[in-house]
């Protein structure tokens, strides 16, 4: 494929006329070839109003033909070929190829999987209660449900993801599956990574003979064209991963809109991890690995990174200290993603080193690219994390916090101080059940996933997954952006009240022509 350097808008290349940016190596700080043009607000309305214009037939496209064109993008992308784009994508972003090669087959296993779900149609929530006309005192209408696309979805590229939170990543394939046409806001620190696979996405709208208007690929800066593209009317809901900061801007758009609309926006998490006692009597040194490895894979860019590890006082808590500071010390710094990020990076570490109570566990080596630092792991006791705001913050990187406590209570007090997180992580035995338990619930308040004697990084797609949580990891805790669940953000029910036959959409009629199952009257009926 050739990259134009363009906006990729209702199935052409449109040259914007807003000025130009580059994608940069982040291990050289060398520019990538081509410049990218950026559209001016005017024209990022060629974008949504052909969006608008697709949604009628894209919302009722017939299921077989809907799964086949998400399965048409995956295969498209994975036809570009590993040359072009993985090396690409490593350039742009300084992510190893394995770490590329994974997320790629992650991105399209979840087309795959919304392939699926749009075959078996559960998503559409069909509910049909029929008329009961000689009921007493008052007969019953006929009264049928189901779940609708919300209309045109603008979704956010995130800069950690170039492919599975990109043009054709979770939230792109979940809003597809629903029924809605997405205008994609490109990342601009992988630009040439987005153009490669937003041309595999177009390729398949243009084969299946959709509107073009179904997909966009739109350059702009986040403050301008990123605003414009939230207060946009024909722009209904709006999938974001990125910055707390960025986030809630959008979300303050969105909500002063003449028709607010959702946002949902997965923004910042710690990720703590508890360490009983009984996890102490096992192999300490290979649990200090573990949460090494965890804490630097990707260079810390993680969003479920475990910013946090709460270690018992006493003799046991001190060992894993100890082995925590060796396991850190040989590990090198990575190329993070771009100079930005690694400068964020550094100032949140220095914030932290400086904070009160707060010593050196442990730091690697520097890498040997730019924006690659030394990994870095520091300590505290839980009574100054409790009292000072400053470590509650993410630092979005290779580093972490160990904090030592002494009783239940202790941890129940962090829990209760703490904001809104992805994930929790327990490390126990069976004899740290009973000390354990209370926690349960305490976490249920403040997180999306509870894991058992595992690592929050590596995120399973599928039906039960929960990659969400509360405020501020995400802006609606009732959803995730990850697995089957995700559709459910872009749907509305419609109910459908004495309608006849001949005016009902087909998942409704008698006949279920589309074969979806369905709930009659309360009892489940399989398509």
């Amino acid at each position: 494929m050739t990259l134009n350097g363009h906006s990729l808008i209702a199935g052409k290349t449109t040259a914007g006329t807003g000025g130009t940016t580059y994608g940069m190596n982040p291990a050289t700080n060398e520019q990538l070839e081509p410049a990218y043009s950026l559209l001016t607000e005017d024209q990022l309305k060629l974008a949504t109003v052909a969006a608008a214009e697709a949604y009628p037939s894209f919302s009722a496209l017939e299921p077989e033909i809907h799964a086949a064109f998400l399965e048409a993008i995956a295969d498209n992308i994975e036809a570009i070929g590993e040359e072009e784009l993985i090396t690409r994508a490593s350039q742009e972003t300084g992510l190893p190829a394995p770490r590329l090669q994974g997320e790629r087959a992650r991105t399209t296993g979840q087309l795959r999987l919304f392939a699926n779900v749009v075959r078996t149609g559960d998503f559409r929530g069909v509910r049909i209660d029929p008329a009961l006309p000689d009921r007493t005192p008052l007969p019953r209408a006929d009264i049928r449900q189901r779940q609708i696309p919300l209309g045109p979805v603008a979704v956010f590229g995130a800069s950690n993801f170039p492919f599975a939170f990109s043009t054709a990543g979770g939230d792109t394939a979940s809003a597809l599956a629903a029924g809605c046409p997405v205008v994609f806001k490109a990342h601009n620190a992988h630009p040439g990574t987005g153009e490669l696979v937003g041309q595999a996405v177009v390729k398949a709208v243009k084969d299946f003979g959709l509107h073009p208007g179904v997909f966009a690929l739109v350059y702009g800066p986040g403050a301008s064209i990123g605003q414009a593209l939230v207060a946009d009317p024909a722009i209904k809901a709006v999938g974001f991963t990125g910055s707390q900061a960025a986030g809630i801007a959008l979300m303050k758009t969105a909500a002063a809109r003449r028709e607010p609309i959702p946002v949902y926006a997965e923004m910042s998490s710690l990720n703590p991890v508890f360490v009983f006692e009984g996890a102490l009597k096992g192999d300490i040194d290979a649990l200090a690995q573990q949460y090494v490895a965890s804490v630097t894979g990707s260079s810390g860019q993680l969003c479920t990174s475990p910013g946090l590890l709460f270690a018992p006082e006493g003799e046991a808590g001190d060992e894993l200290a100890a082995a925590v500071g060796r396991a850190v010390s040989g590990c090198s710094g990575q190329t993070m993603l771009t100079e930005g990020i690694a400068g964020s990076w550094n100032a949140g570490t220095e914030a932290i080193a400086s904070a009160k109570g707060v010593d050196l566990i442990g730091k690697g080596l520097e890498g040997q690219t730019s924006n690659a630092p030394a990994p870095t792991i520091f300590g505290t006791q839980v009574r100054d994390f409790v009292s000072n705001h400053v470590l509650h913050e993410e630092i979005f990187g290779a580093a972490s916090l160990v904090i030592r406590y002494t009783s239940s209570q202790d941890l129940i007090e962090a829990i209760n101080r703490l904001e809104g997180q992805l994930t929790a992580s327990l490390q126990l035995t069976e004899e740290d059940y009973p000390t354990a338990a209370p926690l349960i619930p305490a976490l249920e308040q403040k997180v999306g996933r509870i894991i058992i004697n595992g690592w929050p990084t590596g995120v399973e797609v599928g039906h039960a997954m929960v990659h969400g949580g509360p405020f501020p990891a995400t802006s609606d805790s009732r959803t995730t952006s990850v697995g089957t669940l995700a559709i459910n953000r872009f749907l509305r029910p419609v109910a459908y009240q004495n309608i006849p036959q001949e005016l009902l959409p087909s998942p409704l009629q008698d006949e279920n022509p589309w074969k979806v199952n369905r709930l009659i009257d309360g009892k489940p009926e399989h398509g």
